[in-house]
């Protein structure tokens, strides 16, 4: 279980991370005019609030690893896993409220997957709190910088260099 945990805290932490991290690169006016474009369902949605909604993905998902990982606050993995179920609650919401149906097993699944991993994370796997060490902050440190390498260096190229 703790192997099944920690695999879905990584895939949806990632995942999370990386498109929240895409919204919130959406303050850039060409940016936003350009995901108008594409993303079918931004045009029901103000540009300040989309910018919130890439916020609390980035967070979630930074939250779903980080506090895990390093043993320092992993109380907070629930709570972001906890966050991001809410937030996928809300979309489907969203998206009924359109018409636009075809969104919701996407909305379903990485809702019921973050929703596992509090459920799991409060009751089933908690993790144990460690003191803050140096060790640890390093730790910290290199799980941000590989978030860096992995998702936010792509997703910034793609989104900055529009022809």
């Amino acid at each position: 279980m703790n192997t099944a945990l920690w695999t879905v805290q990584v895939l949806w932490g990632v995942f999370f991370s990386i498109t929240g991290f895409g919204k919130i690169l959406w303050y850039n006016p060409t940016l936003w005019n350009q995901a108008l474009h594409e993303v079918p369902w931004l045009s029901g949605v103000p540009q300040n609030l989309s910018i919130f909604i890439g916020v609390c993905e980035f967070l979630g998902g930074v939250g779903l690893i980080l506090p895990a990982i390093t043993r320092v606050k992993p109380k907070l993995t629930p709570i972001a896993a906890i966050g991001l179920t809410l937030v996928m609650i809300l979309a489907a919401v969203f998206h009924i409220a359109r018409g636009e149906y075809n969104f919701l097993p996407i909305n379903v699944v990485l809702g019921g997957v973050a929703a596992f991993i509090a459920y799991g994370r409060l009751f089933v796997r908690p993790i144990a709190p460690a003191w803050i060490s140096s060790f640890r902050v390093f730790k910290g440190m290199a799980v941000l910088g590989a978030l860096v390498l992995v998702d936010f260096a792509p997703v910034w190229y793609r989104l900055t260099h529009i022809y």
